[in-house]
């Protein structure tokens, strides 16, 4: 075997893991996009808790929208990218929140996941041990990273959905 075959084989196992987190089957249960499947936006709005500190789940998809670009702004080093919404990190909701900005907001994350995993497919296998543009994490600690990211917010808002049902 040669070593571009194994090479190859990197990149295919991290798309792998990348698809498994947000919208394939896997033996770990809900991706990301399955655990936002079928909710509405006044559940998306709800929020756990007293005072109304804690994150929703549209905050989350939102969130999880923007560390896609991130991890894609990282892997091909482009200054001009830019994220479509106001803010960082944690995205302020839109003005109004109603069905229409939900379901624009869930297309954001499906096109960010999409956009990245266009960028992953086509990443040089011998650039994924360097280091990641203006981070200390390689190439692909940033892919296994934000798969492990959607995997981690894919709980929290089945969470976040049993909570609400009470």
């Amino acid at each position: 075997m040669n070593g571009k075959m194994t090479r190859d084989r990197r990149i295919a196992l991290l798309l792998d893991v990348f698809d498994q987190a947000f919208d394939h089957r896997a033996w770990h249960g809900t991706p990301l996009a399955g655990a936002i499947r079928g909710v509405s936006h006044r559940a998306a709005l709800w929020r756990p808790g007293r005072g109304g500190r804690r994150h929703n789940i549209w905050e989350v998809v939102l969130h999880t929208a923007y560390w896609k670009y991130i991890v894609r702004r990282r892997l091909t080093r482009d200054s001009e990218l830019s994220f479509p919404r106001a803010g960082s990190n944690w995205p302020r909701l839109p003005a109004p929140a109603d069905a229409a900005a939900w379901r624009r907001d869930v297309g954001l994350l499906r096109e960010q996941h999409r956009l990245l995993r266009a960028v992953i497919a086509r990443f040089p296998p011998s650039r994924l041990g360097a280091r990641g543009w203006r981070s200390r994490w390689s190439n692909a600690e940033h892919v296994y990273g934000i798969a492990s990211h959607d995997l981690y917010h894919a709980g929290q808002i089945q969470l976040l959905k049993r909570l609400q049902r009470g």
